[in-house]
């Protein structure tokens, strides 16, 4: 993936532990989703948390499967949960669209073959196990892959494709991200335009 001026000044946003890790800076913002400052990423998600911008991508196969990730357990926020395809924070000054498609193929090693917008939504979900809080303006956005997925082991320990059944099992059994079902109740709109009727979303 081509450089910019953003991912140059900013080489790392996996939330990873390590000593040497870059100072991450998000992009803060009032309830209209205006930008009004930036914060260190960590800062920004202790608690109280401060209001910043954020992206989710849900991905679908061609069969109308949604791509979910296990988080992975070196991860300092919400490690080894299942969530969404991809989820992070566009650096300042970089548009939520790019921010997308460079995490998608930063954690995930793929480009969409369709990447569409599908509106935002602000929550608030305090993370029970570390304690940390995600206060966010989070853009949405819905596509399709169709090439095969190349993980990055210190970004993603899982993936598996879902059908609509499969994941209200999983959903049931296993731990997901704080945040998942708000991001995808508010996507959900996109996603059956995207799927069609008989994918059942």
């Amino acid at each position: 993936m081509p450089s910019t001026p953003a991912t140059t000044a900013n080489n790392s946003s996996n939330g990873t532990t390590g000593a040497t890790a870059p100072e991450i800076m998000l992009e803060l913002v009032d309830e209209s989703g205006s930008t009004i400052g930036t914060a260190e990423k960590l800062s920004a998600h202790q608690a109280p948390g401060q209001l910043h911008r954020a992206f989710s991508v849900f991905l679908f196969d061609p069969a109308g499967r949604l791509l979910l990730q296990r988080r992975a357990l070196g991860k300092y926020h919400s490690p080894g949960v299942w969530s969404n395809t991809c989820c992070g924070h566009p650096y300042p000054g970089e548009s939520p669209f790019a921010a997308a498609a460079r995490r998608t193929y930063e954690e995930l090693g793929i480009a969409p073959s369709l990447l569409a917008e599908a509106g935002t939504v602000r929550y608030n979900h305090p993370d029970p196990e570390s304690g940390l809080v995600e206060q966010e303006f989070n853009h949405l956005f819905v596509g399709l892959v169709q090439s095969p997925l190349r993980p990055d082991p210190e970004e993603v320990g899982e993936t598996v494709f879902v059908t609509p059944e499969e994941l209200t099992e999983r959903h049931a059994r296993d731990t997901f991200s704080a945040w998942f079902m708000t991001v995808l109740d508010a996507a959900r709109p996109a996603v059956k335009e995207l799927t069609g009727p008989d994918a059942g979303w």
